[in-house]
């Protein structure tokens, strides 16, 4: 299930021409930068990992979009899918996330948006889909 919500992606963008705002589309680069991301995320955070392979049951599972710009700042923050039974991991999310600033920059890229699927474990520890051990 997890590979299948991991699937939402949204296109990333290019310098535009002129002002350098406009952004185009970059097939792609959404898999690229996300596998960036989940590295930088999981050596920021490397005590909160759940090693190995995750329980059957995971406590929650939130599908995030998140914005960086030219200069690996996070921008936005956009819940695809948020756990809503459980807000206290929505927001330790968005604390990890921001407080991991800043990204690898998104060379050649104004900005890119990039998509991946939270596995939370009742522990507080997690994975990213992106690189996840799986489950038992």
């Amino acid at each position: 299930m997890a590979s299948l919500i991991s699937a939402c992606t949204t296109p990333s963008g290019l310098p535009g021409r002129g002002t350098g705002t406009s952004p185009s589309s970059v097939p792609g680069a959404d898999k690229g930068y996300r596998l960036e991301a989940a590295r930088h995320l999981y050596a920021r955070n490397a005590s909160r990992i759940y090693p190995g392979k995750l329980p059957p049951m995971l406590y929650a599972i939130g599908v995030l979009q998140v914005d960086i710009d030219r200069n690996g700042r996070v921008q936005r923050l956009h819940w695809i899918r948020a756990p809503r039974h459980a807000p206290e991991v929505v927001a330790e999310i968005e604390r990890t996330v921001r407080s991991a600033a800043p990204y690898p920059v998104p060379h050649g890229l104004a900005r890119v948006s990039y998509t991946d699927t939270w596995l939370w474990d009742e522990s507080g520890r997690f994975q990213l889909d992106t690189l996840s051990e799986g489950q038992n």
